[in-house]
C-alpha cells in the first residue's frame, strides 16, 4: 500500500516504514504528525484518487529530526565585465518517518 500527500506545496508518495524529509514542520521531535492532504491511496490494483483529497483518508507519521540539507552553491558571473557574485543556501527540513496510512 502507497500513498500521494501534499506537504509544503510539494506531492510526496510514501509507504509504511518511509522516512520523508519535508519542509520546515512546526512540531517537536518525537510528536504525532497527521497529513490530511491526500491525493491518492493505491492498495495493488484498487487505486483511489481524490477530487482533490480523500475525505477519509489520513497520514500519521512520527518527527524524527530536524535539520538542513547540504549548502547548494549559487554563482553569478558576467564574462568581462569584472562581475562574479558567489551565494549559498541551505534549506530546513523536518524528517518524518510514516507509522500508519488510514484508509477507510
Amino acid at each position: 500500500m502507497y500513498a500521494v500527500f501534499l506537504s509544503g506545496g510539494k506531492q510526496h508518495r510514501v509507504q509504511m516504514g518511509d522516512v520523508v524529509k519535508l519542509e520546515k514542520l512546526e512540531h517537536g521531535v518525537g510528536d504525532q504528525v497527521e497529513f490530511t492532504q491526500v491525493l491518492m491511496v493505491a492498495e495493488g490494483e484498487a487505486i483511489q484518487l481524490g477530487a482533490p483529497y480523500l475525505a477519509s483518508v489520513k497520514i500519521m507519521g512520527e518527527v524524527i529530526e530536524h535539520g538542513r540539507h547540504k549548502k547548494i552553491r549559487i554563482l553569478k558571473f558576467r564574462r568581462r565585465k569584472h562581475h562574479m557574485k558567489r551565494m549559498g543556501h541551505r534549506q530546513y527540513y523536518t524528517a518524518i518517518k510514516i507509522t500508519q496510512i488510514l484508509a477507510a
